[in-house]
C-alpha cells in the first residue's frame, strides 16, 4: 500500500517563468543548499587552534 501512494503518477508541480520543477525534487535541492550552507558555516572539528599546540619548523 504504502507502495502505491508513492508510486503516484500524479505530481505536484511548481511552475516558475520557464522552470518547472517537482515539489519533491524542489524539497531536495533545498535540502542540498541547506547541508551546503551548513558545511561552509559550521566549523571542522577540532579546527580550533591552543596555543603551543601548532607545528613550527
Amino acid at each position: 500500500m504504502l507502495f502505491s501512494l508513492a508510486a503516484d503518477p500524479v505530481g505536484h508541480y511548481v511552475h516558475w517563468g520557464v522552470v518547472l520543477i517537482s515539489v519533491t525534487n524542489l524539497a531536495i535541492v533545498g535540502a542540498m543548499v541547506v547541508v551546503f550552507a551548513l558545511a561552509i558555516a559550521l566549523p571542522f572539528p577540532g579546527a580550533t587552534r591552543r596555543p603551543g599546540s601548532g607545528s613550527r619548523s
